[in-house]
């Protein structure tokens, strides 16, 4: 019987907060409350233990109630998990910021989160409104408070023990120095989009340099055109090692230093998602140098509004 690449399990340490977060980790934007919870549980059946959520989601209480399950039937440890949550835009003025947390952890039905980010750096008006439109439909910013005051006000959440660290989304390299120099607790955590056609490898220089995890979303492309997995490059790697081109991909992700994220409802995707082995160093070079495509998926960077981009094939 063959042991299991040990990639798959591992761990990066946290530099600037507690714990250590898991390379593979299961993203839970799932629109269905009832397939968000029964694929959280094959998730953590199949071996994550990194679930990443969000307020934005509208789905955090299907997530917790797995998680509770898993705690009754006692197949998981609360020690084991590593729960990542979003404060959303309309919650940047720092006196949101604490019920918006708490709100979080309250629907997730966990005493404590591991990691809390800001979703995008972009502030929309506060309010209950997650998504405040002008008559003209366009996005009505607030322009009343910082990221910086944001930060702020995350970083008196590790200092009350509720949060074992925080992070930033959607950021560029640009913001992210600017809340680098300034913070007094620094990002342990930055999660962006990254693939192949989108390494990001000036960002993840920046992160490493500074111990930040960069996490990856849509590490395969969000299955969209152009599709990473079908990129010849990927294809003939595939081939050569015995392993999905799926499995190449994330792969790749976790072992050039990052953790990245997989959403699927399907069992069987679940299952190969989790499944990353070691590549041989040349299938890293051949990753690197032969796949020049430069693409974004989802342009929330832009506005803050998250929406992958459709494009013709």
């Amino acid at each position: 019987m063959t042991t299991p690449d040990a990639l798959r399990y591992s761990r990066i340490q946290l530099t600037h907060g507690s714990g250590a977060i898991p390379v593979v980790g299961f993203g839970t934007l799932i629109p269905n409350p009832v397939d968000t919870k029964e694929a959280t549980k094959t998730a953590l059946g199949v071996g994550f233990r990194h679930l990443d959520c969000a307020e934005r989601y509208g789905n955090e209480q299907a997530v917790g109630d797995a998680v509770r399950e898993a705690f009754e039937e006692g197949t998981l440890q609360r020690a084991d998990l590593f729960v990542t949550t979003k404060l959303w835009n309309s919650n940047h003025r720092p006196e949101r910021v604490r019920p918006a947390f708490d709100a979080s952890r309250r629907r997730l039905q966990v005493d404590y989160v591991d990691c809390y980010l800001i979703h995008t750096p972009f502030a929309f008006q506060p309010g209950d409104n997650q998504d405040p439109r002008d008559d003209r439909g366009q996005v009505i910013y607030d322009p009343g408070v910082t990221l910086v005051d944001t930060w702020r006000a995350l970083e008196r959440l590790v200092d009350d023990g509720d949060c074992g660290s925080i992070g930033l989304s959607d950021i560029t390299l640009d913001k992210l120095r600017e809340i680098v120099a300034v913070a007094r607790i620094k990002p342990a955590v930055v999660e962006v989009e990254s693939h192949p056609y989108l390494p990001e490898w000036e960002l993840l220089e920046f992160c490493q340099e500074h111990g930040i995890v960069l996490l990856a979303f849509a590490p395969l492309g969000h299955a969209m055109e152009p599709k990473i997995i079908d990129d010849p490059v990927i294809t003939d790697i595939a081939e050569r090692v015995h392993m999905s081109p799926a499995q190449v991909v994330l792969s790749w992700a976790a072992q050039r230093g990052t953790a990245f994220l997989t959403t699927s409802t399907k069992r069987q995707r679940i299952q190969e998602n989790f499944a990353v082995s070691t590549l041989p160093e040349d299938a890293m070079r051949d990753i690197r140098d032969r796949m020049s495509a430069n693409v974004r998926f989802n342009a929330v960077v832009d506005s803050g509004v998250p929406g992958f981009i459709p494009r013709p094939k």
